[in-house]
Order: structure tokens, then C-alpha cells, then sequence
């Protein structure tokens, strides 16, 4: 289910019973959306926001409000979404019920009002890499310096604080507003901080009340819900999942397509890709085309075994798969990183399987191990060892294959390459299996 309506009479009584019955009167009525923003900002989150801020616009919602919990995540991602709460048409709100930290108040400053629960937080917005280590590189700090001050200019907002909370060699001195930073330190506003500071317009126990705050009726309250397929692509796109989905996809169809008949590895390998790309999918990391890649480097794949290609088709195949996955990430750096790591292990587990079922390998097809018995029907031919020196006389033309009478037997010869008529003497010089060699004897 993608919406969830809910009515909150207990904040509209309340506020009508406080104003004498008038209050909710004054209250506007219409759709009101609440989004959660209550995981890491990436690609997945940006995909599920559209989808709810579309959902919004089609309900004709009067005002979209941001239930923000959130550690923060990828700088793009969180530019993205701070976008579409700028550029949305519908009014927006944050509600920061937890933490609003690092790129999550970036998307709290886009909204047009900011409403906070007591013992939430918001800043502490300073770059950090994927292995939490501080980014020191001048360009970028400006960067994201320039569009936090922004964010927070865009309502009146302190742009120094918002400067100084990413920028830790800033030095904010706010008494009047209750904000004092040393060099070397982050500003991170409690609720009760940033009301003092400007940065909280109201603070509220729950969402129902911040939107009676602001003046609208909760009597028609839609939260948008993560659907199934966006629970699944969440799980899905972690990190140490995606590299465990590439490691049994690799390992599985390898040891399918080199140790064929079992049949289970190639589906579970194919299963696993396939988990792989929908979650990307899902996501919103990954097109319709990385699908493709991935089809056709599998048919070539296969085909390398049946079709004489050099290694082409195979070389191709792989190029394709790699690229399918690659496109399919939501970074080069981590899709790199992934395929090392399930390809590393992949290796050895192939290697393992290769040993333990060396007898059904695909290389026995290209090795000639049949022998013919006697108890096959095969009979082998005996050497005549014993003809070597003996003398006789050719039966019929030796050119240079014929026939000659050694002894008393009738024996089929040739000659090391001169022909001899028939009626000569010859004598047997060499015997190679079946092959009994002769040259035409001295007078």
C-alpha cells in the first residue's frame, strides 16, 4: 500500500477547544502528505521522495511535510532532493523528529518551514568520505559551503551558521542567537538551540501538531509508505549484500558453464544477478540497459562453448557482464570494489569445485580418453618382428604398395620408395606394426 490516511482528531480538538472553537476554523483544509526521510540519503531515497512528492501532486495535497531521522549520506543525492523541495510547487515542511545531521539539514534548509521534536538535532553537515575520514579538498568544501548558506538564506535563515556547520576552520560568535564556534569545531543545534537561533520555526511532540502549527487541518493526513519492491532494493543495495549477490552470481554460473549437468549453480547464479540488478533497479541506479548488457553477455557466454569464436565471444561476454554491473551501481568506485571482492572469492571457490569434479569438467570434452579393447570387438595387428631379414619375392608390382611371397606367406608390403616390378627378390628390412617395409634384394 502505497498511502496511508490517517485522521488526527485529538490535535484538532484540542486547538479548537484552546482558541474557544475558532481555531480549527481558521485551520486549512486539504491533503497533507507526510514523506519519511528516516534512512541514508543515496539514489534509493531521491527515487522514493519523487515518487512521493508526485503522489502528493496528484492528490492535490495543500502541504508536504518531511519526517527527517537521518545520519546523512551522498552530497549529489542530497542536492537533488533539496531541488525538488525548492522548485515544489505544493508548500513544503521538515519535521526533524530524530536527527536532521550532515546532508539531512541541507534537505531540512530547502523546506519552507522547519518544525523540530524536543531532543532532535540538526547539523554537524562537514564532508566526510566513504570511510568517514574528514574531506579536506579546498573546492569542495567551498562547494558545499556555498549551497548550505544558500539553503539556509532561501527563509531568512544565518548563513554563517549554516557555514559553520560543515566548515571547521569557520569561527561563529552569535551570542544574540546563542551560537559561539571555535575553530576546529561543527555546530550542531539542539531543538531547543536552533528555536533560538532561527533555524526551528516551531517545535511540536508529533507531526499532526506541526501541521497545526502551521495553520493547516489534520483531518485529511496521507503518510507515504516504502513499497515492498523499495524495502527489498533497500536491502538489496547494501554494500555487503550487493558484493555476496556478485560472488554466488560469478561462482554459480562459472561452475555451471565448466562443470555442466548439475544445473543448480547456473540458476542460482543467474537468481543472484538478477536480485542484483532489481534492486539497482529499484533503486533508481540502474536503467533498462544494464538488463541488456547483462543478457547478452550471458548468451555469449554460452555460446563461446559451442561456437569456434578464438575467445572472442567470451572476451565480449565478459566486457558486457562487468559492464552491466558497473552501470548498474550507483558509483564506479563501489561497483569496482564489489566485483574485486566477489570475483577474488569467486576465483577460489571455482577453483575448489574445478578439483573436486575434475572427472566432469568441460575440458574432458577436448581430451581423447577412449581405448580400443578386445573387449570392445577391437583386434589389435600383431608385428611381424619375425620377418625382419627374411628374404622373398614380389607377387605383384610393388608402386611402391603390393604384395610379395616371404617364406610361405602371402604378405602385404611396401617399399621405402622405389618401385619393383614383380618377380624380384626382396628382403624385409623393417617391420612397424602392421607395416612391413622391404627393398629389392642384392645379386
Amino acid at each position: 500500500m502505497l498511502l496511508t490516511p490517517f485522521a488526527a482528531y485529538t490535535q484538532a480538538e484540542g486547538a479548537s477547544s484552546a482558541a474557544g472553537g475558532t481555531a480549527a476554523e481558521k485551520l486549512k483544509g486539504g491533503p497533507v502528505f507526510i514523506i519519511p526521510v528516516d534512512q541514508e540519503i543515496e539514489r534509493g531515497l531521491q527515487s522514493f521522495l519523487e515518487r512521493g512528492f508526485e503522489e502528493a501532486a496528484k492528490y492535490g495535497a495543500v502541504l508536504i511535510v518531511l519526517e527527517i531521522d537521518t545520519p546523512g549520506g551522498l552530497v549529489d543525492s542530497a542536492e537533488q532532493i533539496g531541488q525538488m523541495v525548492r522548485d515544489s510547487e505544493i508548500p513544503t515542511a521538515a519535521y526533524v523528529k530524530g536527527d536532521a545531521a550532515s546532508a539531512g539539514s541541507y534537505i531540512a534548509l530547502n523546506a519552507n518551514s522547519i518544525i523540530m521534536k524536543p531532543g532532535s538535532m540538526i547539523g554537524a553537515a562537514s564532508l566526510v568520505d566513504m570511510n568517514g575520514k574528514s574531506v579536506d579538498d579546498a573546492k569542495m568544501v567551498s562547494y558545499w559551503k556555498s549551497k548550505m548558506v544558500g539553503a539556509a538564506s532561501l527563509n531568512g535563515r544565518d548563513p554563517e551558521i549554516a557555514a559553520g556547520m560543515m566548515d571547521v576552520n569557520l569561527v561563529v560568535n552569535k551570542p544574540e542567537l546563542g551560537v559561539n564556534k571555535a575553530q576546529g569545531q561543527i555546530i550542531a543545534l539542539t531543538s531547543d538551540e536552533a528555536l533560538k537561533a532561527g533555524y526551528a520555526d516551531h517545535l511540536a511532540d508529533t507531526p499532526e501538531e506541526a501541521i497545526t502549527l502551521l495553520g493547516y487541518s489534520t483531518d485529511d493526513i496521507f503518510r507515504v509508505e516504502h513499497t515492498g519492491a523499495e524495502k527489498m532494493s533497500h536491502f538489496l543495495t547494501n554494500p555487503i549484500i550487493m558484493t555476496i549477490l556478485l560472488f554466488i552470481g560469478i561462482a554459480g554460473i562459472v561452475i555451471e558453464l565448466l562443470v555442466p549437468g548439475f544445473g543448480a549453480p547456473g540458476i542460482i547464479g543467474t537468481l543472484a544477478f538478477a536480485l542484483y540488478f532489481f534492486g539497482n533497479y529499484v533503486a533508481g541506479f540502474a536503467g533498462a540497459e544494464t538488463w541488456l548488457l547483462f543478457i547478452l553477455g550471458l548468451v555469449m557466454l554460452v555460446l563461446e562453448l559451442f561456437v569456434p569464436s578464438f575467445g572472442i565471444l567470451g572476451l565480449l561476454g565478459s566486457v558486457s557482464l562487468v559492464a552491466g554491473v558497473v552501470r548498474a551501481a550507483f558509483s564506479l568506485e563501489h561497483a569496482f570494489l564489489n566485483l574485486g571482492i566477489a570475483f577474488a572469492a569467486a576465483t577460489v571457490v571455482i577453483a575448489i569445485v574445478a578439483v573436486v569434479f575434475k572427472e566432469r569438467g568441460i575440458w574432458n570434452r577436448f581430451i581423447l580418453r577412449d581405448s580400443l579393447t578386445k573387449e570392445q570387438g577391437f583386434v589389435p595387428v600383431l608385428e611381424k618382428l619375425s620377418l625382419i631379414g627374411a628374404s622373398g619375392v614380389s607377387i605383384t608390382p610393388l608402386r611402391p604398395a603390393g604384395t610379395a611371397l616371404v617364406g610361405n606367406e602371402r604378405v602385404d608390403v611396401v617399399t621405402e620408395g622405389s618401385f619393383i616390378s614383380s618377380g624380384v627378390p626382396v628382403s624385409v628390412v623393417k617391420v612397424e606394426g602392421g607395416r612391413v617395409v622391404v627393398k629389392e634384394s642384392e645379386k
